[in-house]
C-alpha cells in the first residue's frame, strides 16, 4: 500500500504478516546493558554512528528478494535492501553492528 510522506515522496507499506510466521525466529541477543558500559567505561574518546536508514544499507540475500515481492498500481516489486516489517530484521541489524 503506498502511504505519502510529509515530504511529497511515497512510502511502501507491505504487509508481510504470512512470510513473518513462515519465518523462523532469530533470538540474536543485545549485549547487556552492564556490559557495554563497563566495556567503554576505560576511554576518554567515543564516537557516534548514526544508524539512519540502516536497514535500507543491508542487502537482501538473492535467494530471499523474490519473498519481498509487491503488487502496485506501477507494477511488481522485491525488495533488494531490508525491509521494515520483517521479523528478524533487528537481529539481522543488529548482527551487522
Amino acid at each position: 500500500m503506498p502511504v505519502p510522506k510529509k515530504d511529497g515522496k511515497v512510502r511502501m507499506c507491505v504487509d508481510y504478516r504470512d512470510l513473518n510466521r513462515a519465518s523462523p525466529k532469530d533470538d540474536f541477543p543485545l549485549p547487556h546493558i552492564d556490559v557495554l558500559v563497563d566495556n567503554t567505561a576505560q576511554f576518554s574518546v567515543f564516537s557516534f554512528m548514526d544508524g539512519f536508514s540502516g536497514y535500507n544499507q543491508i542487502k537482501m540475500a538473492p535467494e530471499d528478494m523474490e519473498k519481498t515481492t509487491f503488487i502496485t498500481p506501477w507494477g511488481t516489486f522485491c525488495y533488494m535492501v531490508m525491509p521494515f516489517g520483517l521479523k528478524n530484521v533487528g537481529a539481522t541489524y543488529q548482527r551487522a553492528m
